[in-house]
């Protein structure tokens, strides 16, 4: 017998185990329970180190009490200051560094918005926590065949929200696309939270010319805020440069800095 093995990642203790208790009575059911995102990536290291990685990961929707809203989902290794990571990061951080691994997200509530930020970080399905025991195994089984579950009742809320969000991306992309290369290293040093002084020090520019450049970026993207900067660059794909690199930035372009 094929056994699967499941992980429940969920900060309410008492559900977490009556869950994984119901799940354990299933024959062809191996299941842990964790209570935080941190703990989660603990255990599935450990399930890989040992040779008996989890298959699914049922991971709770407002993980941590942290729902994120429009945020883009913060790097998983990181969390927030008290080491929490919500549940939609998770999902994020569980595709990027285990893509083997399913997850199906586990809500109070339908909201088309949540769900669609799931499916967009990787999730293969959103179920009710009240629903049927019967209803989630279906849904454990059914994601390993690579299927993806929804309640039919958000199927045209989720679905209307992916086409919103796909449209902003790509409004977003364009918007990108206007700035010159030495503006670009300038949005993704915003990206990565450093102030007009770091950027200085990190670019070889003076302070002025950096804040010339954050005044040129605002307005070329249409926003008044470095975090509504940040935000669009998020939405484009723009990631944060790589702080773990100490050296010049070199970028080749047609005019001077």
């Amino acid at each position: 017998m094929v056994r699967i093995r499941v992980l429940v990642v969920d900060d309410h203790r008492i559900f977490a185990e009556s869950l994984a208790a119901a799940l354990a009575a299933e024959p062809d059911v191996d299941v842990s329970a964790a209570g935080s995102g941190p703990a989660a990536l603990r255990s599935m290291e450990r399930a890989v180190a040992e040779g008996r990685r989890f298959d699914v990961l049922l991971v709770d929707s407002e993980l941590g009490g942290n729902v994120p809203g429009a945020r883009p989902a913060v790097p998983v290794q990181e969390g927030n200051a008290e080491g929490l990571v919500d549940g939609i990061s998770l999902v994020a951080g569980v595709r990027s560094g285990h893509p083997h691994v399913r997850t199906v997200v586990l809500a109070e509530k339908d909201d088309p918005r949540r769900a669609a930020l799931a499916l967009q970080a990787g999730a293969s399905g959103w179920v009710a926590k009240d629903c049927s025991l019967s209803r989630l195994l279906t849904v454990i089984r059914g994601v390993l065949r690579d299927e993806t579950h929804l309640p039919p009742a958000l199927l045209t809320g989720v679905l209307r929200e992916l086409t919103a969000a796909r449209k902003h991306r790509t409004e977003s992309e364009r918007l990108v696309e206007s700035l010159t290369p030495r503006e670009r290293e300038v949005l993704r040093c915003m990206v990565a939270g450093l102030g007009r002084k770091a950027v200085a020090e990190r670019l070889f520019l003076s302070p002025h010319t950096v804040r010339t450049h954050m005044q040129n970026v605002l307005g070329k993207l249409g926003v008044h805020s470095t975090l509504a900067a940040v935000a669009l660059a998020r939405r484009a794909g723009v990631g944060p440069v790589d702080l773990g690199h100490g050296g010049r930035i070199t970028v080749e372009e047609s005019s001077s800095a």
